[in-house]
């Protein structure tokens, strides 16, 4: 799959050198996007993280992040959801109806 500007995306999130479908917009290979992951915090990282859960697949979200991270920056994380807010405080309060999320 394209984007049109002559990069190719890819749903193969195993392929480090690859642009992942959810970055079109600002293309970053699976590694750079573990690699900023990895060594950025504050505001940076929180859109980073926000970007995965507006853009990804629920299921692959998890790649790149933890349930405990994602209840713990929840606060700011939200912010930047959009519409895929609502979807994600569904999921979380469900997890943590069930005890399967600590709470905020």
């Amino acid at each position: 799959m394209g984007s049109g500007r002559g990069i190719t995306l890819t749903t193969d999130l195993d392929e480090v050198d690859a642009v992942p479908y959810f970055l079109w917009d600002d293309p970053l290979t699976v590694g750079e996007l573990r690699r900023r992951l990895s060594q950025t915090s504050g505001p940076e990282r929180i859109l980073l993280l926000a970007r995965i859960l507006r853009e990804a697949r629920d299921t692959e979200v998890w790649r790149f992040t933890s349930p405990a991270e994602v209840v713990a920056l929840w606060p700011r994380l939200a912010l930047h959801l959009g519409r895929r807010r609502a979807f994600w405080e569904f999921l979380l309060g469900r997890w943590k109806e069930l005890g399967l999320a600590g709470s905020d």
